[in-house]
């Protein structure tokens, strides 16, 4: 089953996100669950990080919170508010097969 995590990052964060950002990206990478994410950004000249968004599968609710917990971002204190989202796809990759 897939789950939308979406991540806002704290008021003035952005260091917080930096000095975890590898312990973060190798958490990801090794649970092996994770179809696709990335930072969401602010608008303008010059985005910055200001929160994630994670497309992950796993068996059900309990294992996506047990992800966004286990995460070193949510573990140093980087987010201000963490959404857990159950997710199908409807159109791309991920979709179904219609009429097969």
């Amino acid at each position: 089953m897939y789950f939308i995590i979406m991540a806002e990052d704290k008021a003035d964060s952005l260091h917080i996100r930096m000095e975890n950002r590898p312990a973060h990206l190798d958490y990801a990478r090794a649970q092996g669950c994770v179809t696709l994410a990335g930072p969401l950004l602010t608008e303008g000249d010059k985005p910055k990080p200001r929160g994630s968004l994670l497309i992950i599968e796993v068996a059900d609710r309990a294992a996506a919170e047990k992800f966004a917990a286990g995460d070193p971002y949510a573990k140093a204190g980087l987010f201000a508010r963490v959404e857990i989202m159950a997710w199908t796809a409807a159109l791309g990759p991920w979709a179904p097969e219609k009429g097969a």
